[in-house]
């Protein structure tokens, strides 16, 4: 009976193993499971439009990829800005109407006050960045930072080497106060909300810009 129970599960043992053998992964490697290729995605209309306005001011940018990050934070339709002409520091995702614009004021709201005003070209504009998954101080609602849709401008460097800091030249000489003061009107021409020292303690050391709302909101 040991003998015949034997020959039996031997047999069963080599018929498995011609039925799986195809199937077998060799030892040290690891089965490759095909997945599924996502196309990338068709800018919208909109994003097709804001691109075409992006080329036409001669501004070098990239389009990114849609991206969510929780939390209700995303960067949507967003492109990466390389060259606008002026260099700018801490430049991440933007909203293509929020680069627009900012390409746009930077070259014919904020060079042309420099040159009249200060008698200097702008050689560099600072900000405080983009894209902050972080909701408005002092509220629970979220940001347009949070949907890179808006941008925090802290100081312009000319090229004789001065720096005219938001925090400083709010209130500083007559020719620095004016420059501010134009380039602040200039934004609220372009962006739909424009914060400034004066609006609040959170804005004493920056201008805040974005696209969100329905606009018309300057201070």
């Amino acid at each position: 009976m040991t003998l015949l129970r034997n020959m039996v599960l031997a047999m069963f043992m080599a018929t498995m193993l011609s039925a799986c053998g195809s199937n077998l992964v060799p030892r040290g490697r690891v089965a490759s499971v095909s997945k599924p290729v996502r196309p990338a995605p068709v800018p919208t209309m909109e994003a097709r439009q804001c691109f075409a306005k992006l080329q036409s001011q001669d501004v070098a940018f990239t389009p990114l990829p849609d991206r969510t990050f929780g939390g209700g934070c995303s960067a949507l339709n967003s492109v990466k800005l390389l060259d606008i002409g002026v260099p700018a520091t801490n430049l991440g995702a933007m909203t293509c109407p929020l680069a627009a614009n900012f390409a746009a004021w930077a070259r014919y709201g904020v060079q042309p006050a420099a040159r009249s005003i200060l008698g200097a070209e702008i050689v560099r504009i600072e900000t405080f960045g983009t894209y902050n998954c972080r909701p408005i101080a002092g509220s629970g609602k979220l940001s347009e930072h949070a949907h890179s849709n808006a941008i925090d401008i802290a100081a312009f460097v000319l090229a004789d080497g001065r720096k005219i800091s938001v925090q400083q030249g709010w209130q500083g000489d007559r020719d620095t106060r004016q420059f501010l003061k134009t380039v602040h009107a200039s934004a609220c021409k372009r962006f739909n909300t424009v914060l400034s020292p004066d609006y609040n303690a959170a804005h004493h050391d920056h201008f805040h810009f974005d696209m969100g709302g329905k606009g018309g909101f300057c201070r």
